[in-house]
């Protein structure tokens, strides 16, 4: 059934702000719209119907989203406005009195897109799916996603939902509630489905991928939210879909499928990091050997101000465990400078142990206060000069790092994940910011001689270095041999 207007089908525009699982579930909103016969269009277009996929992580963030429900009213006067995800959770009561807003979805309603937007259409009157994210227990299932609306070579495939942390600094579990896990069937259809159509790569992501399955069973209140997801005990002969219970036997179940060729994982907690998980990754060879482990900061002092739930003591070592199981893998991870009480001192601490455990990369954040947490009325915040000096210096230690351990890789072989063939501007602008690579694959025959005849592409190896490389043939969307420069 279309969706008309004077039979004129209706055009929808989504804003996606935030996350990476709020980019999974504006994908699965496109595909329940276009199901349903509306018509997708780029966010930038006139559009009929508006919807903000809204982030609340920072305060940023959140007047970033309440300043686009506003450009979309003003772009088309006559538009439905539709306020969706975290900053409907955050500022509930708020949003319900903004003339600019005309649908409010919260999370854990997203699925319900198409009806919310039909209600408001059959009269008009304001209306308002929500729930209390602290109060409910279930995952909300958006479905299996289509590949139509998909605008990259791998696919982030969203597991869980919520967070039991409670970093001092973070209002995520307040927005998105406790840890919810998807049911493994859903998951292992989704990953099939897309993986047929010819999805090579898949990467697990949620808001806590670690806690996968604590809240599966009737006796997982005993167990550490962290240290029980490692656990896999399963083995290939009784590795059945309702019996996943954890991020391993889920890890293990999709690499069974036979057109998934890469895994990868998103942002992991150090405490998973055991040597039964690592064992069980080494040995399967479509995992791609790169761990984002969470760190934030490299001070125990600031670390318990945030309220995380490790040492640096421990991070390094869960470093040091997977040096050990994989040869030259890649390790990143986040770092937040100028968190209230950050004495220089702290800060030096925290260089001197970045420089120590040695990582590939550093996604550096100056704190920013969020308001609603713990850390909001902390004493001693960091002014903004003194952030940014702390910031330059992360980033300078980051690049060098970065670029010692692409040395280190020169000479060896990798493959890649070929994701786009670059034009000749952007070449360009590649040629010295990544590595250049040939192709060296025998099924793709011998390099051209003549320049013109050459094509150059971009994509990811396992270890989520982005090359660029060179060959004579479309190799879009292949896995392609390399040896790094």
């Amino acid at each position: 059934m279309n969706c008309e207007n004077n039979n004129q089908i209706l055009k929808v525009a989504i804003i996606n702000l935030g996350c990476k699982v709020n980019k999974y579930e504006s994908d699965a909103m496109k595909d329940k719209l276009s199901k349903a016969g509306f018509q997708i269009v780029e966010e930038d277009d006139v559009a009929d119907i508006y919807i903000v996929n809204t982030c609340s992580v920072t305060n940023m963030a959140q007047k970033k989203s309440r300043q686009m429900l506003r450009r979309a009213k003003k772009v088309n006067p006559n538009a439905i406005i539709v306020a969706a995800g975290c900053y409907v959770n955050a500022e509930h009561d708020v949003l319900q009195t903004e003339n600019f807003v005309d649908v409010i979805v919260s999370n854990n309603c997203k699925k319900d897109i198409v009806t919310a937007i039909r209600e408001y259409m059959s009269n008009q009157s304001e209306k308002d799916y929500y729930v209390d994210i602290n109060q409910t227990k279930e995952y909300e299932e958006m479905g299996s996603l289509a590949m139509t609306n998909m605008d990259h070579r791998r696919a982030y495939i969203k597991i869980q939902d919520g967070c039991n942390q409670f970093c001092s600094y973070c209002i995520i579990p307040y927005t998105r509630g406790r840890v919810r896990s998807r049911k493994a069937n859903n998951i292992i259809a989704e990953v099939t489905n897309l993986a047929k159509e010819g999805i090579k790569e898949f990467v697990l992501t949620g808001i806590h991928i670690s806690s996968y399955g604590v809240d599966f069973g009737k006796d997982n209140t005993q167990y550490d939210d962290v240290i029980g997801a490692a656990t896999s005990g399963l083995d290939d002969n009784n590795l059945e879909k309702n019996e996943i219970s954890n991020l391993g036997q889920l890890i293990k179940a999709l690499s069974k499928i036979p057109e998934v060729e890469r895994i990868r994982l998103g942002s992991l907690e150090p405490r998973i990091v055991t040597e039964e998980f690592l064992r069980e990754l080494k040995d399967n060879h479509k995992f791609c050997p790169h761990f984002h482990l969470s760190l934030q900061s490299a001070c125990n002092d600031t670390l318990k101000r945030m309220n995380r739930k490790y040492t640096i003591e421990e991070f390094a070592d869960k470093c040091e465990m997977i040096r050990r199981c994989f040869d030259k893998p890649a390790i990143t991870t986040d770092v937040i400078v100028g968190f209230p009480g950050e004495t220089d001192e702290e800060f030096q601490i925290t260089i001197d142990n970045l420089k120590k455990i040695n990582l590939y990369e550093i996604h550096v954040f100056k704190y920013s206060v969020r308001s609603g947490t713990v850390a909001e009325k902390m004493p001693n915040q960091v002014p903004e000069q003194i952030k940014g000096v702390r910031s330059d210096i992360l980033l300078e230690l980051t690049a060098r790092q970065k670029k010692a351990y692409e040395s280190e890789l020169s000479g060896e072989y990798d493959e890649v994940l070929v994701e786009e063939e670059l034009s000749q501007e952007k070449s360009e602008d590649l040629s010295e910011a990544h590595i250049v690579h040939a192709c060296v694959d025998k099924s793709l025959g011998r390099i051209a001689k003549d320049i013109k005849e050459i094509r150059y592409y971009t994509g990811y190896t396992k270890r989520y270095v982005k090359v660029k490389i060179a060959s004579n043939q479309d190799v879009v969307n292949q896995i392609v041999r390399i040896k790094m420069n």
